[in-house]
């Protein structure tokens, strides 16, 4: 599990998918897939979790790297751009952005 604190020195970032409620269950489970095969298995990787609204029009995947190279290198790799090619069949649209946390409440 993600712990989030401005003291723990890790890359953090949120990507947001834009789906409609026929796809969103598809693209959770190709992002599932994606994690216990791929993602969850590369150097730097620490934590992930899997968010949906209510509306099921939003998909927001919050994970945790060691270093920002790490997640890069995920993403650059044959293997993630060939699920990337998929799992945008599956939405309008996603962004991941890169964060440093600045504050955390408990």
């Amino acid at each position: 599990m993600p712990t989030i604190a401005k003291t723990n020195h890790v890359q953090t970032v949120i990507t947001t998918f834009e789906v409609t409620p026929g796809t969103c269950q598809d693209l959770v489970d190709a992002l599932e897939e994606a994690y216990s095969e791929f993602i969850s298995h590369q150097p730097g990787f620490i934590a992930a979790a899997l968010h949906v609204n209510d509306a099921q029009t939003r998909v927001a995947n919050y994970s945790q790297w060691r270093q920002r190279e790490d997640f890069m290198e995920m993403l650059r790799s044959e293997e993630m751009r060939k699920r990337n090619r998929v799992l945008n069949t599956l939405c309008r649209s996603f962004e991941p952005v890169m964060y440093d946390v600045m504050a955390s409440y408990d």
